[in-house]
């Protein structure tokens, strides 16, 4: 599995707030302390900005702590310095999709609602493409498919992703680009939802109202229980990461009762069936 540099940005980030209260300091004093700023002491708490080694180790001295914890930290901050490839694609992912794509380099799992679209994680080039034409134009169109279909790697690479989608009935429904390429897509579900790490399930209309009627999501949870999972959402402009635990909980729930109104993984791949037949 992937070492993904935002996901040890994320850990330290949250070590260091940690480490910092239970010390008793204010941001204001370990700051002037560090000899930095209260906002990017912050924004390195929050994971928004990474921070330097030698800075980590500048702050496990503050906060009193030595020998093989600090090293092992520190160890973990020069993880954080690390590229990942999707800062190859910084010229077409915006820094807040940046953040996702590095969690999602290194989830152990990955549930995700989806109500209009087909997940970045099962879309094929032709139905990638086409999106990228209605949402935001021609502009790099080429290099952003080719990012998305890059994410596609968690599926298939050594201790792959567990992945468990619902998709409302409509994103079967709806047709995206050619009827060609959207029979395309449609078979690609059906064709990745029989790996053994992939659940797919449809939301039926007959299902009538349900709680993730507004809010399409992802929750992404590592194999480390140092990472705790994580609660994304996103939209044209812009991403928010919920990591309070009541979040986690709360859409955990939410999905666990999506995949019980849903129809059954089997049942989910006779109706993608009868759906491609529409587009034949």
């Amino acid at each position: 599995m992937t070492a993904s540099p935002t996901v040890r940005r994320r850990r330290i980030a949250r070590e260091l707030r940690h480490l910092r209260e239970r010390s008793g300091m204010t941001l204001d004093v370990a700051a002037r302390q560090l000899d930095m700023s209260k906002s990017n002491l912050s924004r390195i708490e929050n994971a928004q900005i990474g921070i330097k080694p030698r800075d980590v180790r500048a702050a496990l001295a503050l906060y009193q702590v030595t020998g093989a914890d600090a090293e092992a930290l520190i160890e973990i901050a020069r993880g954080a310095q690390q590229r990942g490839w999707w800062q190859n694609y910084s010229d077409v992912l915006p820094e807040w999709f940046e953040f996702y794509v590095g969690l999602e380099a290194e989830a152990a799992s990955l549930r995700t609602y989806e109500a209009e679209a087909v997940p970045g994680l099962l879309q094929t080039e032709a139905y990638a493409r086409a999106i990228y034409r209605l949402t935001a134009g021609e502009e790099r169109i080429e290099r952003k498919v080719a990012a998305r279909l890059r994410r596609q790697d968690v599926l298939h690479r050594e201790n792959p992703v567990e992945l468990s989608v619902v998709l409302n009935e409509a994103v079967l429904l709806r047709p995206v680009g050619e009827p060609a390429a959207m029979a395309e897509q449609l078979a690609h579900i059906h064709h990745v939802a029989q790996l053994p790490n992939v659940t797919v399930q449809v939301l039926p209309f007959a299902a009538g109202g349900h709680p993730a009627m507004t809010t399409p999501y992802v929750i992404l949870g590592f194999s480390d229980d140092a990472d705790a999972s994580v609660v994304y959402l996103d939209n044209l402009t812009m991403g928010l990461a919920l990591e309070e635990a009541d979040h986690v909980r709360g859409y955990s729930l939410l999905h666990e009762k999506l995949c019980r109104m849903a129809l059954s993984p089997a049942d989910s791949l006779t109706r993608l069936e009868e759906a491609s037949r529409n587009f034949a």
